[in-house]
């Protein structure tokens, strides 16, 4: 593998990593919200709107609950994973020691983000006084991964998780980027997602390159079998079926009555995301299978036709 063009992020950790140069943030008592209401299909239905505003704080506390679990879930059993083994040399794809520093970082900066999520969530539990639901064990990558790296050969199942993996850290960006902006929040939380953010466009550079630095030393044969299974991998990945299944759960523990936990249920089932070229990640996909190489070769982009927009597949 020739890392004679990979470019390491490691000076830009030390000057920058949120780890070492953010103090530690806390949680205002003020009136602002503690989640986005764009970001909780539940309170803005028609239904809920109209019967059952009084909720509106217990679902949104619950659904902060969610995304911090999420997100230690994220990072430290996927990410921190897949980095980690980089790192230690124990994954089936070597890479160089510079790589493998990187990595390290990687893991260090994730393992933080989890460690600062978690003290959030001690911090909104204190001053609500709101216990979190029992939260899900799985987030949609959690899915994803094992779908499509069931569908490869074992001797190519890393290298599936590490653009599995390089696909979700740049699409992260994108999300919490909207979280961090929305003024309607608690000014200690979009703060947390800023800084979230500051390490997050670093991550999607890292796991870019060394996405590239993959794809370019790959067989010809090993790149058509990855382009294959990655429709399933975007299949699983995309869906909102846990969000849904989080939201239909939130329902059964609000007090009103059973004509009006029907009529939100409804609702919530009404809620269709379908996974086509209009959906909001796809963008941010197609600019990383662009940057890491995979989008020129053509399998990939035969692949994946269904998802990708004219302009972005190849020619």
């Amino acid at each position: 593998m020739n890392s004679a063009g990979y470019r390491s992020i490691a000076d830009d950790w030390e000057r920058r990593a949120t780890i070492r140069t953010r103090p530690r943030r806390v949680l205002e008592n003020d009136e602002n919200l503690i989640y986005p209401l764009s970001r909780q299909p539940l309170v803005l239905g028609a239904t809920f709107l109209d019967h059952c505003s009084q909720w509106r704080d217990f679902v949104l506390v619950q659904s902060f609950y969610k995304f911090i679990n999420d997100v230690v879930i994220f990072e430290t059993e996927i990410v921190d994973d897949v980095a980690r083994r980089i790192a230690k040399n124990r994954f089936a794809v070597p890479f160089p020691l510079a790589c493998r520093y990187d990595a390290m970082t990687i893991v260090v900066d994730e393992d933080y983000h989890a460690l600062v999520a978690l003290d959030f969530l001690q911090q909104a539990v204190a001053m609500t006084g709101i216990q979190p639901l029992d939260l899900p064990a799985q987030i949609e990558l959690s899915r994803a991964l094992p779908a499509a790296q069931a569908l490869a050969p074992s001797h190519l199942r890393d290298a599936v998780g590490l653009i599995g993996v390089a696909i979700a850290e740049n699409t992260v960006t994108h999300d919490v980027a909207a979280f961090a902006k929305d003024d309607s929040v608690k000014s200690s939380i979009r703060g947390m997602m800023a800084d979230h953010l500051f390490d997050e466009g670093r991550h999607a550079q890292f796991w870019t390159r060394l996405v590239r630095l993959y794809w370019e030393a790959a067989s010809p044969e090993d790149r058509d079998i990855i382009a294959h299974v990655l429709p399933t991998f975007l299949a699983h990945y995309l869906t909102n079926d846990l969000q849904k299944s989080f939201d239909l759960q939130l329902i059964e523990h609000l007090n009103v009555s059973a004509s009006l936990r029907q009529a939100l249920r409804e609702e919530i089932d009404a809620l269709d995301f379908p996974i086509t070229r209009q959906h909001p990640m796809i963008g941010n996909i197609t600019s990383f299978l662009h940057h890491s190489g995979l989008l020129q070769t053509p399998s990939v982009a035969h692949a994946l036709s269904d998802y990708l927009p004219l302009a972005g597949r190849a020619a």
